[in-house]
């Protein structure tokens, strides 16, 4: 496929440019991770790598697995960690998340990310491409799987990001407290302030304690159509 290089807060990244591409809820997610430190990362489903390498750059002393299905997308992160010099702190691997534990060590992550796919095979229209449809339906990849190879990677108390739909968050829910993984924050994103929202991020906590926190809303358009001023931060890191 033919390829794009484009900058996003102080990575490249080079992309298909007919094939799935990243969006902003890839920004908003990179954003919602707030531990202090980070010895072991991963991220599950990490198509070009946007997310693992903003995390990298973020905590620096990481190290960062990026677990990505298709094969064009998991060259295009072998190459995005090399024109980002960083080789020493990140890898990826070509694997199905249901396989992960014939490839990765158990109870091994401090930090789990994933912006998995959350349309359900027959609802909503088919994304065109097989690439972008993989990236966006569930047919390669359902809630439970994923809980599951959250649950398994992760260490006692650490702490699973990920981003859905809003109107399947008690199946979310459900899913991940069924592999001990407790949600502890939440945060909807909404288009504007007129808008219902249209995604929302989930924390959850390993061995966590029930009890669940609501962020403040997220929107990313004002009243004049641009960003807000919080998203025009998450997306140029010289504002932060």
């Amino acid at each position: 496929m033919e390829t794009t290089l484009d900058g996003i807060r102080d990575i490249k990244l080079y992309q298909n440019r007919k094939g799935y591409r990243f969006s902003v809820d890839a920004l908003l997610l990179y954003s919602f991770v707030n531990v202090k430190n980070a010895g072991n990362i991963i991220d599950l489903g990490a198509g070009s790598g946007v997310i693992g390498l903003l995390l990298a750059k973020k905590y620096t002393g990481a190290k960062v697995l990026l677990l990505e299905l298709q094969e064009s997308l998991f060259r295009l992160a072998e190459r995005n960690i090399r024109i980002n010099n960083l080789q020493e702190n990140v890898h990826a691997i070509l694997s199905d998340i249901k396989d992960v534990r014939q490839v990765v060590a158990p109870q091994s992550y401090d930090v789990i990310v994933s912006n998995p796919p959350f349309r359900k095979p027959k609802s909503g229209r088919i994304s065109a491409g097989e690439e972008k449809a993989i990236a966006r339906h569930e047919m390669r990849l359902n809630l439970d799987d994923l809980a599951d190879a959250a649950s398994y990677l992760l260490k006692a108390r650490g702490r699973f990001f990920m981003i859905f739909h809003p109107e399947r968050i008690l199946e979310v829910a459900d899913a991940l407290r069924l592999k001990r993984l407790e949600p502890k924050r939440i945060r909807f994103v909404y288009n504007d302030a007129g808008a219902e929202s249209r995604i929302v991020m989930i924390e959850a906590v390993k061995g966590g304690r029930a009890g669940l926190k609501i962020d403040n809303p997220l929107y990313i358009y004002d009243k004049n159509g641009s960003y807000t001023v919080e998203v025009q931060k998450i997306y140029d890191f010289r504002t932060c």
